[in-house]
């Protein structure tokens, strides 16, 4: 078997985490990735009849039966992760039923995957009913973002075109939008089905309060997604008291459109 942590999606995984704290995104234990790996790749590393334990899921999802993860731990600092990813982090593969999760690698010190695991898992497979090819999803606290929630409407067209409004690159990047969640109680099984929801037609759901939600084909296009919309965010939050004397005007999003072969979500142009 080759060594696990020298797999590209190991190192890589390790990259994103390490590069999120750097960020400010994930402060203590504050947020989560799940990584769907692609079953050869993972027989390369890891002995697959091996299972090291079994884990209740806490909620079903058949549709992703005999699928693999890499996920970040309950409790686990993202800071921690390039010191001990085997602590960390874990390899899991969800039983026939969805209702289990096999570990086949990691979580070493008895630990488990992240709370919000049903929430990510639901959100897989929201995002593969659309897209065969998504295979992240990443849960972070990006500061502006964050402080948006509180002084703007969450209305989610509005909070859209202001985002669209700060960075020209903003609409070819997230052409789809942003979604948006009131506040709800994180780590259950509602605030799961609602955000899938909401992933069915857009890659980024904010939660209102809390933080954000982003989707992927992989770790570098979801990391992507967020750092655009959280410099967006931090451009209004610089500027959101002071008058503003120029914008982005719907005309210039629709050249924008035009030039990058881009279609931003219906309705939220006039």
């Amino acid at each position: 078997m080759k060594n696990i942590l020298e797999a590209p999606f190991m190192v890589e995984m390790i990259r994103t985490t390490t590069n999120m704290y750097a960020h400010g995104w994930d402060e203590r234990n504050g947020g989560n990735i799940s990584l769907l790996l692609d079953e050869a790749e993972v027989k390369e590393y890891l002995d697959t009849d091996h299972v090291i334990r079994a884990i209740p899921a806490g909620f079903s999802a058949p549709e992703l039966g005999g699928k693999y993860f890499l996920v970040t731990g309950t409790g686990k600092y993202f800071k921690n992760v390039q010191y001990a990813p085997d602590v960390n982090l874990g390899i899991v593969r969800l039983t026939e039923d969805g209702e289990t999760a096999e570990l086949l690698w990691g979580f070493s010190d008895g630990g488990k995957f992240t709370s919000e695991f049903p929430a990510h898992m639901m959100s897989h497979a929201a995002r593969l009913s659309v897209d065969p090819e998504n295979r992240v999803v990443m849960h972070c606290h990006p500061a502006n973002l964050l402080a948006m929630t509180y002084v703007h409407s969450l209305d989610e067209r509005e909070f859209t075109r202001t985002l669209w409004q700060m960075c020209t690159e903003c609409i070819v990047v997230f052409p789809e939008g942003v979604n948006v969640l009131p506040w709800m109680l994180c780590g259950t099984n509602e605030i799961g089905e609602a955000t899938a929801e909401k992933m069915k037609n857009a890659r980024l759901t904010v939660w209102a309060l809390h933080g954000i939600y982003g989707a992927g084909k992989d770790l570098d296009e979801t990391f992507g997604l967020i750092e655009t919309a959280e410099k967006a965010a931090e451009i209004y939050m610089k500027i959101a008291h002071l008058p503003r004397v120029n914008t982005l005007t719907d005309d210039m999003m629709h050249q924008l459109e035009e030039r990058f072969g881009v279609k931003g979500r219906e309705g939220f142009l006039d």
